[in-house]
C-alpha cells in the first residue's frame, strides 16, 4: 500500500487537525479583536503584548494535548494499514482504540513520545559520531557538513516511525517497542534519509507558500484598521502553522512512516548498536532502560 492511498484513506485525520488548528486561528482573531477594542478604549497598549503571551500558551497547550492525541491515532492507524495492507472504515475511531490499548493513558504516550523525541533529537546532533557506527558510507560526510538543515527537517518525521513501531509489536511494552523502532531506524539510516533533500525542499517550499499567501493578505487589512502589522505577521504564521501541520506534515509522516514499515520487518539487528546509541543519547539511554523493566 503506497503513501498516497494511505494517506487519503486516512485523510480525516488531516481534516480534524485542520479543524483543531482552524479553531485556535479563529479564537486568536477573536481575542485579539476584544483585546484591540479594549486597549484602544482604555489607551493602554501594552495590552496586545498580554495578548500575546495568553495566545501562545492557550494554543501551545491545546495544540499539545489534542493535537499529540491526534497525531497519536494518525499513527497508529497507518502503522496497521501498512502491516495489515488494509485501512480500517472508521479509522478516527480505530487510532483512539489503538492508542487508549497501547498506552492505557495519554500520560504514558507523552512520556514514549517525549524519550523518543528526545533520543532522535540528541543522536541528530551526533551525526558526526553515527557516522562511524554505520562506517564509511559514501556521501555522509557531505550530508553531515553541507546538508545539516535538510536531515534535521526529515529527521522530524522519525519520531512518528519509532511510534508506528509500538502499534505492530503489542506483545511487548511500549517503551522496548520505541528502543527498537529507534534502533532500526538508524540501522537503515543510509536507505530511509536517501531522499532527505527532496522531502525538506517540499517542506521548506509549501510552509513559506503557506506563510506567505495569509501575510499578503492580512498585512493590508491590519494597515487599513491601524493595527500594528506585526500582529499580521504572528497570524500570518499561525496560520502557516496550521496548514503545514494538517496537509504537509501529515503527507510527510505517512510518506516516510509507509518507507518505515517496509524495512521495520525485515531487518535484524546484528551488531549492538542499543549500546552504542546509549552512549550518544541520554534519552535514549533512559528509553531502552524503561524498556527492560517495564512490562508488556
Amino acid at each position: 500500500m503506497g503513501a498516497k492511498e494511505v494517506y487519503f484513506k486516512t485523510i480525516k485525520f488531516v481534516w480534524l487537525k485542520l479543524a483543531l488548528g482552524g479553531a485556535l486561528v479563529l479564537f486568536s482573531l477573536i481575542t485579539f479583536a476584544i483585546t484591540m477594542a479594549i486597549a484602544v478604549w482604555t489607551n493602554l497598549a501594552f495590552l496586545l503584548y498580554f495578548w500575546i503571551i495568553f495566545d501562545l500558551v492557550v494554543c501551545i497547550w491545546v495544540s499539545r494535548y489534542m493535537g499529540y492525541m491526534l497525531k497519536a491515532g494518525h499513527v497508529a492507524v497507518v502503522s496497521t494499514a501498512v502491516a495489515t495492507g488494509q485501512v480500517p472504515e472508521k479509522v478516527f475511531e480505530t487510532g483512539k482504540d489503538l492508542v487508549t490499548r497501547r498506552f492505557g493513558t495519554s500520560n504514558v504516550y507523552f512520556v514514549v513520545d517525549g524519550l523518543v523525541s528526545g533520543a532522535v533529537s540528541q543522536l541528530q546532533k551526533g551525526l558526526q559520531t553515527v557516522d562511524r557506527i554505520f562506517g564509511n558510507i559514501p556521501g555522509i560526510s557531505a550530508v553531515v557538513s553541507f546538508l545539516q538543515l535538510f536531515v534535521k527537517i526529515a529527521l522530524g518525521y522519525v519520531d512518528e516511525c519509532c511510534l508506528g513501531y509500538t502499534f505492530i509489536h503489542p506483545e511487548q511494552s511500549a517503551f522496548k517497542s520505541a528502543a527498537d523502532g529507534v534502533v532500526i531506524y538508524f540501522q537503515n539510516w543510509k536507505k530511509l534519509l536517501k531522499n532527505a533533500a527532496l522531502t525538506a525542499v517540499i517542506v521548506i517550499g509549501l510552509s513559506f507558500a503557506a506563510f506567505l499567501v495569509p501575510f499578503l493578505v492580512l498585512v493590508p487589512i491590519f494597515k487599513a484598521i491601524e493595527a500594528p502589522t506585526f500582529i499580521a505577521f504572528l497570524l500570518a504564521l499561525l496560520i502557516a502553522w496550521v496548514l503545514k501541520s494538517a496537509f504537509v506534515d501529515s503527507f510527510m509522516m505517512v510518506k516516510m512512516m509507509v518507507s518505515y514499515m517496509e524495512v521495520a520487518p525485515a531487518t535484524e539487528i546484528t551488531f549492538d548498536l542499543y549500546g552504542k546509541l546509549c552512549k550518544l543519547s541520554a534519552k535514549f539511554k533512559e528509553l531502552f532502560n524503561k524498556g527492560q523493566t517495564q512490562a508488556a
